[in-house]
């Protein structure tokens, strides 16, 4: 066993009798030493109940022979975080979680990991560090929150961060913004909508790292307990076969989890973290392979913020299984593919089949194409990312003048000031990886927007990137972004910017001389932050093409 490093022979007593005095036995050093990697805190809803879902793991370790000891990680939730400097944190947190998961499961040599995620950047963290460790490894998620009840309609965190238009254009009152606000979250459980969280635990399941259903069985219920009972019980069979994170995060699985992700239209965030985590687990995935799956992958399913379902009603409907059924049948996915079952992607699916009519036929979709799409042209040298399932049909190709700002606080305080216009192309830029330091998501310009009425006149740009409550034509990811020396840094005000979600094109419709002329005097922004780590962090981290991986 791994372990046998800090357990087996005489050399190492001193190291037995530290494990003997966290209360283990010889029995229990006898077994096989399963890290219980979970992100519990008392700060993020998603994260509240991990420590019940940790326990769970542990029973299912113990039942099946192993000796179970956890460990914690950090956990920025975006949405306290959103708006604020905190947001430059949240992107940056994905590497420390996981270099900290990395030190503690080499420090002390465990057999294997079950990763107890939940939320945006941490599910990330933890696939990037399994698949850089390649020690036998299983996940499972939190679950997602439950849809909250207003005015007789479901609701979720995407309501309120839209309600702050809404109340500054005079279309709710202080009373129903105080009801709101304490309706749209009920509980537990990471945000209800397709946002990035449930996003990126349900493409856990696509990957194949995940038991079916990872993605969507609510956090509230029984049957997620179940769930991780499983999942504790699966990590040792995983460890006597010899199934390692390499073995199922291969170039088939990963195109199993893009084309998951357009049939679901998930958060464009989910671009920037399979990027990193195929980085980690050594897998070649250029950017332009998601636009290459997307154009052969139908839209099937509509979830918040694109549609009124949540993640609650895909689990009735049959949950991601159901969904990726859909796609073998129609020969989009990879059936031979590994997964932590023990058996193939194909294996998983027999028999199973989707419920109602929320999960479309491939013959009936949503779009023929996928949820997301990458956008190239001389604003995106190396590409940019939509979320064009959300988009609305009016604003599939627009063409207008450029207002452009320095930061997310400024484009805030000319939407609130009304100085908006119909038919503007917002450019917000030195926002991203390096330059941000941190690429803040921007939620709430986008939410003021929709609130105001805009969201159907006015496109936004930036090389920051987006919550996946965002809708909207909301294109990020920028690439280079303006710290870079990207062309986004180039523009000015007024002029002409056009984007084709059809075309796949964002185009500054600028003269290259003109542009020539202006990089002569464009100079390197001013970086926000010159000490701690989000320096570090800037002067370390890679593109957003690429998936902003420190290099």
């Amino acid at each position: 066993m791994r372990s046998d490093i800090v357990k087996k022979g005489f050399e190492r007593a001193p190291h037995r009798s530290l494990l003997y005095a966290s209360g283990l036995s010889p029995e229990d050093l006898s077994k096989p030493l399963i890290g219980v990697v979970n992100s519990y805190n008392e700060i993020v809803p998603g994260h509240i109940h991990l420590d019940k879902i940790g326990q769970a793991v542990k029973a299912g370790v113990w039942s099946a022979g192993g000796t179970p000891l956890s460990f914690n990680v950090i956990g920025v939730c975006d949405g306290i975080a959103m708006g604020h400097p905190g947001m430059r944190y949240s992107l940056p947190s994905r590497e420390l979680i996981a270099d900290s998961v990395e030190t503690m499961a080499i420090a002390h040599g465990f057999d294997g990991l079950v990763f107890v995620p939940n939320c945006d950047k941490i599910v990330p963290g933890m696939m990037i560090a399994a698949g850089r460790l390649n020690i036998p490894s299983v996940f499972v998620s939190g679950g997602p929150m439950m849809a909250g009840r207003f005015n007789g309609t479901d609701v979720d965190v995407k309501n309120v961060f839209e309600a702050v238009g809404e109340y500054k254009a005079g279309r709710m009152t202080d009373e129903e913004l105080a009801e709101l606000e304490l309706s749209a979250c009920p509980g537990c459980g990471s945000c209800a909508g397709l946002f990035t969280a449930n996003s990126m635990n349900s493409l856990t399941e696509a990957l194949g790292m995940g038991l079916p259903r990872n993605g969507t069985i609510p956090a509230v219920t029984a049957a997620r307990i179940r769930l991780a009972k499983a999942a504790g019980g699966r990590i040792i069979d995983l460890i006597d076969r010899g199934i390692k994170p390499r073995d199922i995060m291969t170039d088939a699985a990963f195109e199993n989890a893009i084309a998951t992700d357009m049939a679901l239209g998930g958060s464009t965030n989910t671009v920037l973290h399979l990027l990193a985590i195929a980085h980690a687990a050594g897998v070649k995935l250029p950017l332009d392979r998601f636009g290459q799956i997307s154009s052969r992958t139908p839209y099937l399913v509509k979830l918040s913020p694109s549609g009124p379902y949540h993640m609650q009603d895909l689990d009735e409907a049959g949950g991601v299984p159901a969904v990726m059924a859909e796609l073998l049948a129609g020969g989009l996915i990879h059936g031979e593919a590994q997964t932590v079952t023990g058996k193939t992607v194909a294996e998983n699916l027999s028999g199973v089949k989707k419920r109602g009519e929320m999960i479309r036929d491939l013959e009936n979709p949503h779009r023929s194409d996928g949820g997301i799409a990458i956008l190239w042209g001389n604003l995106a040298p190396s590409g940019a990312v939509v979320k064009a399932g959300a988009v609305l049909p009016q604003m599939a190709h627009h063409h207008g003048p450029a207002r452009v700002f320095g930061s997310e606080e400024d484009s805030m305080a000319a939407i609130l000031a009304g100085k908006i216009n119909p038919g503007d192309v917002i450019v917000i830029r030195n926002e991203g990886p390096r330059g941000g330091p941190g690429m803040r998501e921007m939620l709430l310009p986008t939410s003021a927007l929709a609130g105001m009425g805009l969201d159907d006149k006015v496109a936004l740009i930036t090389d920051g990137r987006f919550s996946g409550a965002t809708k909207g034509a909301a294109i990020g990811h920028v690439s280079p972004e303006a710290a870079a020396g990207g062309p986004i840094g180039l523009v000015q005000e007024g002029d002409m910017i056009e984007f084709d979600l059809e075309g796949k094109r964002l185009q500054l419709l600028v003269s290259d001389d003109e542009l020539a002329q202006r990089r002569e005097t464009w100079v390197v922004p001013a970086s926000h932050v010159t000490s701690g780590y989000l320096a570090r962090y800037a002067a370390a981290v890679g593109d957003a093409s690429t998936g902003a991986v420190l290099g």
